[in-house]
C-alpha cells in the first residue's frame, strides 16, 4: 500500500514532468526563430541521439544491462522498428509542426493520438468501442476542427501543412505506443527508449544528413539543452517512477497539463493569440482524450501508457 503522502508527492512529480513536455516545446520554437539553420531535421537528430546515450548509460549504472538486451535478435528488430516509426515520427514531425504554427497546435493536435489506438485495435483487434469511446472520438475531432477554423467554415485558421505535420504526429504518438506494448514487459522502458532514440537519431543522420553551420551562440545550446534535458531525460525519469506509486489512468489524465502549458506559455512569450472557438478546441480535444481513461476496472484495455514525449 503506498502511502498518501508518497502518492501526492509523485502525483504533482507527474502533473510537473507533463508541464516540462509542453514547455520543451516552447524552446524548440525559440530554437527554429533563432535561424532557419536550425531545423526540425536538426534539432530531432541531437536530441534522439544525445538523449538515447544518456538514457542507456543511466540503465548500465542502474544494472538493466542495455547491451545483453541487443543480444535478441526479435528485441532488436522490435527496437529499431520502435524508433524508427515510433520515437522518430512522433518527434520529428512534432517539431515540423512547431516551426510552422506554436508549440500550442502541436501539442494539442499530438493529443488525438489515442484515437488511433483506438481505431487500430478497433480493426486490427476486433475491439469493441464504448459508447464513451465514440462519442469522445467526435468530440476531439469537433476540436481540431474548432482550432483549425476558429469555428468558420470558409477558412482555414491554422496552415495545411501545420495540420497536416500536426496529424502526422498524432499517427506518430499511436505508433510510439503500440509498437514497444510487448516487449517493455520483459526489457526495462529506459533500455528500450534509449536504444530506439539511438537508432532512430542514426538512421536519421544516415537519410538526412545536417552538416550545416550552426549559429554559436549562448541561447542556441541553452535552448537546445533544455529540449533535451527538460523535455526528455528528466520527465521520462519522473513518468517511469511516477507509475510505481501513481495508477496509470490518474498518469495519463495529469497529460493535459502538457498542452495547457504549452497553450499559456505560447499565449504569453510568442504573442499567440487564441481566439474563443480555438480555446473551446482545445478543451474539446483535451477533455475528450482524457475521457478514454474513465473505464471500470473489469473493462480496462491492456494498453500500454506513454513512456516518453
Amino acid at each position: 500500500m503506498v502511502p498518501a503522502k508518497t502518492r501526492r508527492l509523485w502525483t504533482f512529480l507527474a502533473a510537473m514532468a507533463a508541464v516540462m513536455w509542453g514547455v520543451s516545446g516552447l524552446f524548440a520554437k525559440g530554437l527554429f526563430d533563432i535561424s532557419p539553420k536550425l531545423t526540425p531535421m536538426w534539432l530531432t537528430q541531437v536530441r534522439l541521439i544525445i538523449s538515447g546515450a544518456v538514457l542507456l548509460i543511466a540503465s548500465g549504472f542502474l544494472k538493466q544491462k542495455p547491451i545483453a538486451t541487443l543480444k535478441n535478435k526479435h528485441n532488436v528488430l522490435v527496437i529499431i522498428a520502435y524508433g524508427i516509426f515510433g520515437l522518430l515520427p512522433v518527434q520529428l514531425f512534432y517539431f515540423m509542426c512547431i516551426q510552422v504554427a506554436n508549440a500550442s497546435i502541436a501539442t494539442i493536435l499530438q493529443f488525438i493520438g489515442p484515437f488511433f489506438v483506438l481505431g487500430y485495435l478497433a480493426i486490427t483487434h476486433k475491439q469493441v468501442m464504448r459508447r464513451l469511446d465514440i462519442i469522445a472520438a467526435l468530440c476531439a475531432f469537433l476540436g481540431v476542427f474548432l482550432l483549425s477554423t476558429h469555428g468558420q467554415f470558409d477558412h482555414l485558421a491554422i496552415t495545411p501543412i501545420a495540420l497536416f505535420w500536426g496529424l502526422l504526429s498524432a499517427v506518430g504518438e499511436a505508433t510510439y505506443t503500440l509498437i514497444p506494448v510487448n516487449i517493455v514487459k520483459r526489457v526495462s522502458s529506459m533500455v528500450v527508449t534509449g536504444w530506439g532514440m539511438l537508432f532512430a537519431g542514426i538512421s536519421l543522420v544516415i537519410i538526412h544528413p545536417q552538416f550545416q553551420t550552426i549559429p554559436n551562440k549562448p541561447s542556441v545550446w541553452l535552448y537546445t539543452a533544455a529540449v533535451i534535458v527538460i523535455g526528455t531525460i528528466i520527465p521520462f525519469q519522473i513518468m517511469a517512477n511516477a507509475l510505481r506509486y501513481v495508477i496509470p489512468s490518474t498518469v495519463s489524465l495529469l497529460d493535459a497539463f502538457e498542452p495547457f502549458s504549452a497553450t499559456v506559455g505560447s499565449v504569453l512569450f510568442f504573442g499567440l493569440v487564441m481566439m474563443p472557438m480555438d480555446w473551446v478546441g482545445s478543451v474539446l480535444v483535451v477533455v475528450a482524450a482524457m475521457a478514454l481513461n474513465l473505464t471500470p476496472k473489469q473493462k480496462k484495455n491492456k494498453i500500454n501508457q506513454k513512456t516518453e514525449h
